[in-house]
């Protein structure tokens, strides 16, 4: 086996001008067990004044030290994960050590792999499975429990049977409805890079909705004030679609704010809209709820995330709804905007562009 340390002659200038080329972080050990070279992303990592410093000042995580000494003490290629915190950020590495011994000496070669974005991808997934079988787990459990009573001991028991199916049947829709969501956020996903080409106007789009939520406000003592609905304004989008982020919003705004309240909705056309730079159209939908804690903002439309996870549950939601208008408005080319307060109510803004 060849020995990075037994390898004899003056430096290679040229494993170190290579080094410096590479577009991922690396790091030339010698055989004296000092950096020879750390070209500008590794120092983007470590810092500067990396060179001439033995490897373990620098490097210092155990699994990757191991690795580094197998290849000087052995000579065979080795690998281990690196990872380092950057402000709020976890960065992960796939290190490759191997050897590079050349006529004139023996180099030690460390190569990191940036896999972060692999490493947040696997942790969604298994947040996002974790969070599915919570939720379905919740009302199946409700639905056997009730299923074993009814064949149990409430067999012949009349009242209760009726009590149980009545709770039964709320728990197979809150499923149903927890499934029918989390379809239409894989279609939507699915649909992402494909950009809708037919026209639509906004404003049907929205009258209808309006008119089509009009029983649910009027079971709830609230008032729906529509502005500028008369408008033309035209965009190419998927109306299913469209018509799926207005009534998500709406009625939001109707459930989570008071009764006997008012929820408007108002739509204008911007020559310049500052946040898309340009044309489009925008829906203001504000309530006058409680309004929601400026923390909880950002999170708003990640998967299952919760303001009152109670209140949520007891109003029918999934915790999916903002996460399907997030993503059905990315394949719009638009924004959403959340403005609120807590105890000054909520207004959601959808903003389409219109090229």
């Amino acid at each position: 086996m060849n020995d990075a340390r037994n390898t004899n002659g003056p430096n290679n200038d040229l494993v170190i001008e290579m080094a410096k080329a590479m577009p991922l972080p690396l790091i030339v050990i010698g055989r004296d067990e000092r950096v020879v070279v750390a070209n500008e992303k590794a120092e983007e990592l470590f810092g500067k004044g990396v060179q001439g410093r033995h490897y373990i000042t620098v490097l210092r995580q155990p699994m990757l030290l191991d690795a580094i000494e197998n290849v000087l003490r052995l000579g065979e290629a080795a690998q281990a994960p690196y990872r380092v915190s950057e402000s709020s950020k976890d960065l992960h590495f796939d290190v490759k050590v191997r050897p590079a011994i050349t006529q004139d000496a023996g180099y030690v070669v460390v190569a990191f792999e940036d896999k972060t974005d692999l490493q947040e991808a696997s942790q969604m997934r298994r947040d996002f499975v974790a969070n599915v079988s919570h939720e379905l787990r919740t009302p199946l459990t409700a639905l056997l429990g009730f299923i074993e009573t009814l064949l149990g001991p409430a067999a012949n028991d009349t009242d209760a049977r009726k009590r149980f199916l009545s709770i039964m049947d709320n728990e197979a829709k809150r499923m149903n409805r927890i499934v029918g969501d989390l379809l239409s956020l894989s279609r939507v996903e699915a649909d992402r890079r494909v950009r809708p080409r037919d026209p639509v106007n906004v404003p049907s789009i929205v009258r209808s909705v309006v008119q089509t939520l009009q029983p649910l406000a009027g079971a709830r003592n609230v008032s729906l004030r529509l502005e500028g609905a008369d408008a033309e304004d035209r965009i190419l989008g998927d109306q299913d679609q469209l018509t799926q982020v207005f009534t998500n919003l709406i009625e939001n705004a109707i459930k989570y704010g008071p009764n006997g309240g008012e929820v408007s909705i108002c739509i204008t056309s911007h020559a310049v809209e500052p946040t898309m730079q340009g044309p489009a159209v925008r829906v203001d939908i504000a309530d006058q709820g409680e309004g929601i804690p400026v923390h909880h903002i950002p999170r708003l439309t990640e998967r299952f995330y919760r303001v009152d996870a109670h209140r949520s549950r007891e109003m029918g939601g999934t915790g999916l709804g903002l996460a399907i208008v997030k993503h059905i408005l990315n394949r719009h080319r638009g924004r959403l905007r959340i403005e609120s307060h807590a105890g000054n109510g909520s207004c959601f803004s959808v903003i389409l562009p219109y090229e």
